[in-house]
């Protein structure tokens, strides 16, 4: 594996539920061609499947790296998720990645997955999507995978050629920090938290790599940061308060993972009523995220702030940013404003 380093200029960017297709894919041929490193796409609501997604911006990209940031672990099987990054392997030839993780509640209850043992699920199905990848006859017992002699048919014409694809962990607890670097790549560093979470992630995964003997120079870790840009910096902090609220409201761990206090994110809760949130909860538990939180957890406001901020990242330990386009109308303008990132 090779040595990666913080910063030096390296940039991804992610698209979660926005923008609409056409600006998307523009904007994704526009980082491709400004040399960015990576584009991600997010899987983690009931939104845009990535799948579709990365077929696309593989139709119009040629270099950068293509990745859900995050897809999960139970949804598809690790066998067909191994067919799935084949079969996009073919249209954007070693220029993909898998990023994944363990889900997160209620929505993987509320479709009808228990999420035992998360973390020896997501290792188990590593494992077997890692060896299918290698085109390996596959059978594998573990206590929650079980494959029975399979292996990649591929496509008819495709030459039986052994691929790797990088798995980067979508870890945000301190036990996943510390496995993932024991069977994966990587780890895809979550957004909404703070620089200061970054710090300690970060020095709980380079102590999981050391522990099994692994060079922590080799662990591949990105950071998605939430990313409203306007020239008006009060309103690109609106637009971020609003999904800001939404995941401390509907994923809590986000927010206490950063130091947030439990009766904090158990009152954002509440006012939101669940999730998905009641008629006017999300508003009335906005009132709660200021601008010091905004800023804390997020890449919001003008252009010059916004790369600011996410320095902060990199500063703290990430080994490179990926804005996440909050504001839809400024997406090229995220773009641009991103290429210059040093």
């Amino acid at each position: 594996m090779s040595t990666h380093q913080s910063g030096s200029g390296r940039v991804g960017i992610c698209f979660p539920d926005r923008p609409d297709f056409p600006t998307l894919l523009a904007a994704a041929k526009q980082a491709d061609a400004k040399g960015f490193e990576s584009i991600w796409v997010f899987e983690t609501r009931l939104a845009r499947d990535w799948v579709s997604q990365a077929g696309a911006i593989a139709a119009v990209t040629t270099r950068a790296k293509i990745a859900p940031g995050v897809t999960n672990s139970w949804s598809r099987p690790a066998p067909i998720m191994a067919m799935t990054l084949a079969t996009l392997d073919e249209m954007a030839p070693g220029r993909m990645m898998l990023g994944i993780g363990a889900w997160w509640e209620p929505l993987a209850s509320k479709v009808g997955v228990d999420r035992r043992k998360p973390l020896t699920q997501i290792r188990e199905y590593v494992e077997v999507f890692d060896r299918l990848m290698a085109l390996e006859r596959v059978t594998y017992h573990g206590e929650l995978v079980h494959v029975d002699d399979l292996e990649l048919d591929l496509a008819e014409d495709r030459p039986r050629i052994p691929m790797h694809i990088p798995v980067l962990i979508g870890a945000t607890g301190p036990k996943m920090l510390h496995a993932a670097p024991q069977f994966a790549d990587g780890v895809l560093l979550n957004f909404m938290t703070s620089p200061s979470y970054t710090a300690d992630a970060v020095a709980r995964i380079r102590a999981g790599a050391e522990e099994v003997g692994r060079d922590p120079n080799t662990v591949v870790h990105p950071q998605i940061i939430a990313c409203a840009m306007d020239e008006d910096g009060d309103r690109a902090r609106d637009v971020s308060r609003e999904m800001l609220t939404m995941y401390l409201g509907q994923q809590p761990h986000i927010g206490l993972a950063s130091g947030l206090s439990a009766d904090y994110v158990a009152e954002l809760h509440d006012r939101m009523g669940g999730w998905p949130p009641e008629p006017g909860g999300l508003q009335r538990a906005m009132a709660l995220v200021d601008d010091t939180v905004v800023d804390q957890f997020t890449a919001s406001g003008t252009p010059d702030e916004c790369l600011a901020a996410a320095r902060r990242y990199v500063d703290a330990g990430a080994e490179y940013p990926i804005p996440v386009v909050l504001t839809p109308e400024t997406t090229m303008e995220i773009v641009e404003a991103f290429a210059d990132f040093t």
